[in-house]
């Protein structure tokens, strides 16, 4: 397992994982972010990759809408996902991650189909350009997150992989060692964020192992899965910013580093 961290895609992010000792970037192009910007910018994220030492793990787009009203693929957003195969597959980053919306007028069933026959389509593409395809376990748009979608969408499609981050289980009051018990071997990656439950209420994403998950046991079924994928540290608290910030991301990328043996 190699260690890496979602940062934005300048030079300061692989200079600071650079002197981190950090192993690999992971970019989230998000349904808010500069999409153009990064697709225009790969040539120079790759020269950063090669300056530093730092590859780039994983590539992901989280929030947009891929599919309409009538259950149909958008087009737009269908081609957004090809480009961002086609950038990591230039970047050698061996993962693209994705979710697909639900709509509310169709059937369960019906959101199943649209949501197989957009992640078929990426990991067939994905598939000439050596990039896997996951599914984000959050439900930012997205509803393929959890056991009943899984058992149907990843039950028929055996390539399509999930990106676990234990967060979202807890907050969604669900058992993530049990998720990581029944699906840790469709794992393709991972995000590791703190997160800290009182009263029933979600109050902060603490570094990791400033948290109430049982990261221990957390890595042991992951070796268990033999797992050998990224452990990307995801810093989401807006109480852990700046020096603080900086403090967090050391505190635990010193507790992974416990966790990680070289074999």
């Amino acid at each position: 397992m190699k260690i890496g961290i979602i940062g934005f895609p300048d030079e300061t992010t692989f200079q600071k994982a650079s002197e981190k000792g950090i192993d690999f970037l992971e970019f989230c192009i998000n349904v808010n972010s500069d999409f153009e910007g990064f697709i225009e910018n790969i040539h120079v994220i790759k020269e950063w990759s090669k300056e530093y030492g730092v590859s780039i793990g994983s590539i992901g787009r989280w929030g947009s809408d891929r599919i309409d009203a009538n259950g149909t693929l958008i087009e737009e957003e269908f081609k957004k996902s090809y480009l961002l195969i086609d950038a990591a597959s230039e970047l050698k980053c061996e993962n693209f991650v994705c979710g697909c919306n639900y709509i509310e007028e169709l059937s369960y069933y019906e959101n199943c189909q649209a949501a197989i026959q957009y992640f078929s389509k990426l990991i067939e593409y994905g598939k000439s350009k050596n990039v896997k395809i996951s599914t984000y376990n959050c439900d930012w748009n997205n509803f393929v997150n959890n056991h009943m979608a899984w058992t149907v969408i990843h039950g028929y499609l055996k390539d399509l992989g999930i990106k676990y981050d234990p967060s979202h289980a807890r907050y969604g009051g669900r058992d993530y060692l049990k998720e990581m018990r029944d699906w840790g071997e469709r794992f393709y990656h991972i995000h590791i964020k703190g997160s800290l439950i009182i009263d029933g209420e979600r109050l902060d994403d603490p570094p990791a192992g400033l948290d109430q998950t049982d990261w221990g046991s957390f890595m042991a079924i992951l070796y268990a899965k033999q797992y050998t994928g990224g452990l990307s540290i995801e810093p989401h608290s807006h109480i852990w910013e700046g020096d603080l910030g900086e403090q967090g991301i050391d505190y635990t990328l010193a507790m992974l580093n416990r966790f990680v043996f070289k074999v």
